[in-house]
C-alpha cells in the first residue's frame, strides 16, 4: 500500500483506541527513510516528525521544503547537544542530568527555549536508555533548575515483546507516574509511548503521542543512512 493508505489505516486504528475526546498526536519516524517519502506523509497532513540520528536529519532537514514539527527520539550524546538544538523543537530522550545540563547550554547560546521528554526506562532494559522511575524525580528538579528548558512530558519505550498485550502493565503504570507530576505542573502535556507494534494498547492505555514509522513508510531500508 501507498504512504497515502497506510497513514489512513494508521489514524483509523488510533481513533478507534483512543479514549473520546483525546487528541493524539501521530509523530512519523522517518528514520532510513528519504526527503521525498517525507514530503508525501507531510503533505498527507503529518504535522510531526521524528528522527534518530542527529547527522541523517541534519542532511535530510537541508532538503526538506516542508514545514513541520522536528521531534529527536533517539538517543543523543551529550557532545552533539548544541546540533540537537539547532535541529529539533522537541527533544524527547533526556535520560540523564548531564545530557540535561548539555542541552540546556547549547540552547542558552542559542538564546532559546529548548522543549524536552524525560525518558524513562521503566522496564529496566540494559538494551535502552532512559531513567529508571526510582530516580526519575531528581531529574526533574534537575531540569527545573535550568532555565533554558522546558519539561513537556514524558517518553518511554516498551519492550519488544512477542506477545504484545505484556506491554500493557507498563503503559499503564507510565500513564499514572505522568498523571502524578502533571497535577503541579504547567506545560506538562505529552506522554510519548507507542510505536508500531504496540501503538494500539499504547493509546488504550493513555499514550497522546505516538511514534510510528514501519506503519506509515513500510520496511527500512538500512543501506541508505
Amino acid at each position: 500500500m501507498s504512504i497515502t493508505e497506510n497513514l489512513k489505516n494508521v489514524l483509523s486504528e488510533i481513533e478507534k483506541s483512543a479514549p473520546k475526546n483525546e487528541k493524539i498526536i501521530l509523530v512519523a519516524v522517518t528514520k532510513n527513510h528519504g526527503v521525498e517519502e517525507m514530503r508525501e506523509a507531510i503533505d498527507c497532513g503529518i504535522l510531526n516528525v521524528g528522527e534518530n540520528r542527529i547527522q541523517e536529519a541534519t542532511e535530510k532537514f537541508q532538503l526538506l521544503d516542508r514545514k513541520v514539527t522536528r521531534h529527536l527520539i533517539g538517543h543523543l550524546q551529550t557532545n552533539k547537544a548544541k546540533q540537537a538544538v539547532k535541529l529539533f523543537d522537541l527533544i524527547q530522550s533526556v535520560d540523564s542530568e548531564h545530557l540535561a545540563e548539555a542541552i540546556d547550554k547549547a540552547a542558552n547560546s542559542a538564546n532559546k527555549i529548548q522543549d524536552i521528554l524525560i525518558q524513562v526506562n521503566l522496564a529496566k532494559e540494559d538494551s535502552k536508555s532512559g531513567v529508571y522511575e526510582e530516580d526519575l524525580q531528581n531529574l526533574i528538579e534537575t531540569v527545573d533548575t535550568l532555565k533554558n528548558l522546558r519539561l513537556c512530558g514524558l517518553m518511554m519505550i516498551a519492550p519488544n515483546y512477542s506477545d504484545v498485550e505484556k506491554c500493557r502493565p507498563l503503559f499503564r503504570r507510565m500513564r499514572e507516574i505522568f498523571d502524578n507530576i502533571r497535577v503541579n505542573r504547567q506545560d506538562f502535556d505529552f506522554l510519548s509511548m507507542g510505536m508500531t507494534h504496540d501503538y494500539k494498547i499504547a493509546v488504550e492505555e493513555g499514550a497522546n503521542v505516538v511514534r510510528i514509522g514501519t506503519a506509515i513508510f513500510g520496511v527500512r531500508d538500512y543501506s541508505k543512512f
